[in-house]
């Protein structure tokens, strides 16, 4: 064994570069020129080029040799970043991205983000849940987390938002993860959280809308089931969709069998939405998404 070897680096000394801008030659070279003369070493990198919308998007997962601060990382590029008319960010991997999970009576996937965050299968801190009902309180408090109750009327759907923003500002939260909220978000509200909210559809959008979507299906008899997380703008339930999940089904499914089994649907979809945010893999793409999964 070399005992001159360098010593390993740990997930603290490693960041992750995303890069938004009009495609053009260079961008490549320009990217990996500056994380090698900076002392940097790429450990995994993807890009794609869209002839349709005439962008460039990449990640880029790297690992810092020397002692660098993350301030001085965003420093140094700026530069490259002006240059190719950049939307950029580097954040450290190691990074844990507070959230707020929202949601009215089903608590499936609140139940089902709150376990995956517990064990570490998610790389965010929940900072708080929000509901306009109570009956999941305990569930939540007993996870340690709070628990904040937001009656909504249509007299006081104002007001409410204004708490919401508030909660948001108090704990410096990234992302908001409607973990089946059954209230329209506002389109104010929407253009203030514009690429910081997601939702858990129950279909392929934008099939099956309004109430008892399964029993929707089944009276259609449909033989694929599935669930769309997206993120939400004013166009309800029609913004970038980030992630899809089926199951097939037979004729002899009842509808409450299609409500259970559509459940662990919009789990899985829903939580692979969020890591794939945390991780900052997802890039917007107008009304379509690049996901780096």
């Amino acid at each position: 064994m070399n005992e001159q070897s360098a010593p390993a680096v740990t997930l603290a000394d490693q960041y992750v570069l995303t890069v938004t801008c009009p495609d053009r030659h260079g961008i490549v070279h320009a990217v990996s020129s500056y994380l090698f003369m900076t002392g940097c070493n790429i450990e995994d990198s993807q890009q794609f080029g869209d002839h349709d919308t005439g962008l460039f998007f990449m990640r880029v997962h790297f690992s810092a040799e020397a002692p660098v601060t993350l301030d001085k990382l965003r420093a140094s590029f700026a530069a490259i970043g002006d240059s190719f008319q950049m939307e950029w960010q580097i954040n450290r991997a190691d990074e844990t991205m507070r959230i707020v999970l929202m949601v009215s009576k089903f608590g499936h996937c609140l139940n089902d983000l709150l376990f995956r965050a517990r064990i570490g299968a998610l790389p965010v801190e929940i900072a708080a849940v929000v509901s306009n009902h109570t009956e999941f309180a305990e569930l939540v408090e007993s996870y340690h987390i709070p628990f904040h109750h937001i009656p909504v009327t249509k007299d006081t759907k104002a007001q409410a938002e204004a708490r919401l923003l508030e909660i948001l500002r108090e704990e410096k939260v990234e992302l908001v993860v409607l973990a089946r909220y059954m209230q329209v978000i506002s389109d104010d509200l929407c253009k203030q959280l514009s690429g910081r909210i997601i939702n858990i559809h129950h279909s392929f959008l934008p099939s099956f809308k309004g109430a008892k979507p399964y029993h929707q299906a089944h009276a259609r008899g449909v033989k694929l089931i599935g669930a769309t997380a997206h993120y939400v703008t004013a166009d309800l339930d029609e913004g970038p969709i980030i992630e899809q999940e089926v199951e097939r089904v037979g004729h002899d499914v009842t509808p409450d069998q299609l409500v259970a089994i559509g459940r662990d649907v919009e789990c899985q979809a829903l939580a692979r939405a969020v890591k794939w945010h945390a991780e900052r893999r997802i890039l917007l793409n107008g009304r379509r998404t690049v996901v780096f999964a």
